[in-house]
């Protein structure tokens, strides 16, 4: 399977900039992953789309302001970017800077001191923290957007979805942000249900696969967890005939996980890890039944995700229609719902 086969053309001005207020305007293209037929709406009339008994799957992780900027001994300029907490205290961040070498020191204005451990590929290091950074995040972090935007948020709570609860991400799931109170409540009065998963968004996400089989990419590595009462939720909902509906990738990937290696009979098991999987075309899914989701980056962990989910050409027909009715794709875009 080449990676190229993943590729498609996207000029720049298709890149939402800015997210669209309220949440719910933006628009919803609608996919059938088995006959790959499209038709259009906006997002607000979601409801028309689900049935009583069906069960919407949402990441409540947060977003942490995860850029932070150091010095080194010689006064020179650091960027860190937090990307993961690893168990031992420690954290996997990405350096910008020069020289930045395992043993040294740097120092951040107002916060604590940061010890470089070891060099990891590319820019990448495990770094330590003198003190809990966690404590200091909210005077001395930014929040960290993705790399194709480039216009200043003026709300950093916009690139949260409104059901956050833990924080922990290095970039927001981001199919969660077309969700306002008022469709939520309007989905819980028809008898659609809620539950949550929590999946730890690294800026990985984001990476394109560089391999040219698409078999030799190592995916990023996430920490995601499943408690039993959504374990119970999908499974009374599979029972009644209701669809597990996964809100964005991030929940998909969570979901897929906690059902690996479980007896198919139970469906899912309650997990707590880091999840290494990887779902390319071929892949069978054992929990998710439809999904939403946003336009996703060429050649992207992402992007093969939703295509072995509908299939290749379906999703690249979709693509390709939704740039002839000006889609906004990526982050801040408008969302597809996978049936």
């Amino acid at each position: 399977m080449k990676t190229a086969d993943f590729d498609y053309d996207l000029p720049e001005e298709f890149i939402a900039q800015t997210p669209l207020e309220p949440r719910d305007a933006s628009r919803l293209l609608l996919l059938s992953k088995q006959d790959g037929s499209i038709s259009h709406d906006i997002f607000h009339n979601l409801g028309f789309y689900l049935n009583a008994g069906d069960l919407l799957v949402v990441n409540k992780t947060r977003v942490i302001p995860a850029r932070i900027f150091a010095r080194k001994p010689t006064g020179g300029k650091v960027e860190i970017l937090l990307l993961r907490k690893n168990g031992d205290g420690t954290w996997l961040a990405m350096l910008g800077g020069k020289h930045l070498k395992a043993g040294m020191r740097l120092t951040i204005e107002n916060g604590p001191q940061v010890e470089i451990l070891a060099e990891e590929e590319s820019a990448n290091r495990i770094i330590h923290f003198s003190s809990e950074v966690e404590d200091f995040l909210p005077s001395i972090g930014n929040t960290p957007l993705p790399p194709y935007i480039h216009e200043k948020l003026t709300d950093p709570e916009r690139y949260q979805t409104i059901y956050n609860k833990e924080a922990g991400s290095a970039a927001a799931p981001t199919a969660g942000l077309h969700f306002t109170q008022e469709l939520i409540h309007d989905l819980q009065e028809k008898g659609v249900g809620f539950t949550e998963v929590l999946l730890h968004v690294g800026l990985d996400t984001f990476a394109p696969v560089n391999e040219e089989n698409v078999e030799e990419h190592h995916i990023h590595r996430e920490w995601c967890q499943v408690g039993q009462e959504t374990v119970q939720r999908i499974r009374e909902t599979k029972q009644r005939g209701g669809r597990v509906i996964a809100v964005g990738t991030t929940s998909v990937r969570t979901l897929e996980s906690a059902a690996r290696g479980v007896p198919e009979a139970e469906i899912i098991r309650p997990y707590q890890d880091m999840t290494d999987l990887f779902i390319l075309p071929g892949y069978e899914f054992r929990v998710v039944d439809a999904m939403i989701t946003n336009f996703h980056l060429p050649k992207s962990t992402l992007i093969m995700l939703v295509s072995a989910f509908a299939g290749w050409q379906n999703i690249r027909n979709a693509y390709e229609i939704a740039k002839q009715e000006q889609y906004r794709f990526y982050s801040f875009g408008d969302a597809m719902f996978i049936r």
